[in-house]
């Protein structure tokens, strides 16, 4: 009985014991199952997420959320290697950067080189660091720098009246972002196969200049004019998008090096309400408009004299290497004559905010400095129309004048084909052959709103007078007596010799018995008409309170060809 009792006690705790062991194992098995749930969760987390957990006074002191890390370990190491990384980098800087003083040597020197140069004894400092995802086959790191040094750089100056100057530069401060892209990844080691760097942004560039043993004031103009290369120099040799490519492994990286990608197509059309910078009179304003400032590359409008709201209405052309971070710079300047020119205002458009193949119709507001963009006073307003061609955009755009053509920028029709040229039978080869924007544009002014009043009534009695720029041809409405919402549906023809560069202007006046008062006006160009070939849109006036001035625009192509 007792052997019984024991087996089935022995096949109860036995069972008891697998059935906890089971379990104990189901358990584990979920718990792992959650725990790996978890980790893979934390591994998906955004920073946002990180940031929903804790309010900000229980972040714990490992957590930082910032893009952007610090780098005091690189610099504590960069100190101790700096002699050698001084001795080693300024020979490797003397012999780029000189070539490139050369390029840039103003015309009152006969040479300019280097006859001493050193980093000296301070080493950069890198404030941050941080990993830009742009998509590409390869790993994109931006530093912050910051340098204070003293460094013995001697310039070796000769001017053509035989007098040698040794110029020294002192007193170097910097601040900028560099560039570093490694590319392509590869699968052996470093597992890169070349580094890119390239100054990705300059903040500030400060130096002085001093003639050992003498006075740099002594030749006028010549401390700016060494000033001007020196930066013109930094800007033209290691400035995003211009990089430096440093091959690792044998291989061809010809794709990483500068290279155009695209063509930006300008109009200046205007500006309006500029400030005044002179005592008598108005200004003379002027634009200068680039995309890199380098010399070749900045493009300079005609000066328009005695006049706040100027039309230029011309066209400008720059090359493109990087959309995604390059940007139009516009500067209004007033001509002082001999005297160097006022700053009226500057205003930039960042050429990712463009869409590829279509023209867009901008107004800037002018500010004082393009770093710093709180600016209260009113500087006034430019108009410009853009356009961004890429490089390979299948035949540009439809053109609305024949389909056999395509339009590829604002200022030229040219025929199908890589170079837009053809052989022309009488006219020998090289010839091209360009479309001449010819035809009848129909204006239809069709009403007024909201427009100011003009009299002791409350009322006005406006009309409007129409006029093409180039031609000067005018016509005008009919007089709406009393009227501040006026209708005149009346539609006018103007025969257009050349579309892509002429303007419409519509002046509104109010009639009176001994004359007329002026009451604002409109300014258009025939871009958007020769692209769509009509359209109806309300435009409001410059130089009134209040108002808008609705229009029918319609074209019609009449294109002939010319040999040039």
């Amino acid at each position: 009985m007792s052997f019984v009792a024991g087996l089935v006690v022995g096949l109860i705790v036995g069972l008891a014991l697998i059935v906890a062991f089971v379990r104990s194992e189901n358990a584990r098995s979920k718990h792992r199952s959650d725990l790996a749930t978890t980790i893979a969760a934390f591994a998906r987390m955004t920073v946002e997420d990180s940031r929903k957990l804790f309010s900000p006074e229980y972040y714990p002191t490992w957590v930082v959320f910032s893009q952007r890390q610090k780098l005091t370990w690189l610099n504590v190491q960069l100190e101790k290697i700096w002699p050698y990384v001084n001795e080693a980098a300024s020979e490797l800087i003397k012999a780029n950067v000189e070539p490139i003083l050369e390029q840039y040597r103003p015309v009152i020197l006969a040479s300019l080189s280097f006859s001493k140069f050193t980093l000296g004894t301070v080493a950069p400092q890198f404030t941050g660091v941080s990993i830009i995802e742009d998509g590409s086959e390869g790993i994109t790191m931006e530093l912050d720098m910051q340098w204070d040094g003293n460094p013995s750089i001697i310039l070796d100056i000769k001017t053509y009246l035989g007098v040698a100057l040794p110029v020294q530069v002192k007193n170097i401060g910097f601040t900028g972002v560099f560039r570093l892209i490694f590319r392509p990844l590869v699968d052996e080691f470093p597992c890169f196969g070349a580094v890119c760097f390239s100054l990705r942004h300059k903040k500030n560039l400060d130096f002085t200049l001093k003639v050992i043993g003498g006075d740099i004031s002594t030749i006028p103009g010549l401390s700016d004019a060494i000033e001007s290369t020196i930066r013109d120099a930094v800007e033209d040799s290691i400035t995003w998008p211009v990089r430096k490519v440093i091959p690792i492994l044998p291989g061809d990286y010809s794709d990483l090096e500068l290279k155009p990608v695209g063509i930006l197509e300008v109009k200046l059309v205007q500006a309006k309400e500029l400030s005044n910078k002179d005592i008598i009179g108005k200004s003379d304003p002027y634009a200068v408009l680039y995309v890199r400032p380098l010399r070749d590359r900045m493009k300079k409008s005609r000066t328009i004299n005695n006049e706040l709201n100027p039309v230029w209405n011309e066209h400008f052309e720059f090359v493109i290497e990087d959309a995604s971070t390059q940007h139009l710079v516009v500067r209004i300047y007033d001509d002082e004559g001999i005297q160097a020119s006022e700053l009226i205002g500057c205003a930039q458009v960042q050429l990712s905010e463009l869409q590829p193949g279509k023209v867009k119709d901008v107004w800037l507001k002018l500010v004082k400095d393009l770093e710093i963009q709180r600016d209260n006073k009113n500087r006034g307003q430019v108009h410009l129309e853009l356009l961004y061609c890429p490089n390979g955009m299948e035949n540009g755009f439809t053109n609305p004048f024949a389909q056999k053509f395509s339009m590829t920028s604002l200022e030229k029709v040219l025929k199908s084909g890589a170079e837009g040229t053809e052989l022309v039978e009488n006219g020998g080869e090289g010839r091209r052959r360009e479309v001449i924007v010819r035809g009848v544009l129909s204006v239809t002014v069709i009403s007024a709103e909201d427009l100011p009043a003009a009299d002791l009534m409350g009322k006005a009695d406006p009309f409007v007078v129409i006029t093409m720029k180039k031609t000067g041809s005018k016509n005008k409405t009919r007089v709406v007596n009393d009227s501040l919402s006026p209708v005149w549906n009346q539609t006018f023809d103007f025969v257009v010799e050349d579309g892509l560069h002429d303007m419409l202007i519509l002046e509104l006046f109010d009639h009176d018995t001994f004359g007329k008062d002026y009451m604002g006006r409109c300014i258009l160009t025939l871009t958007r008409v020769l692209l769509e070939g009509e359209y109806k849109d309300g435009f409001p006036l410059d130089g009134a309170k209040s108002g808008t001035l609705n229009l029918h625009l319609k074209w019609t192509p009449q294109p002939i060809y010319r040999d040039t």
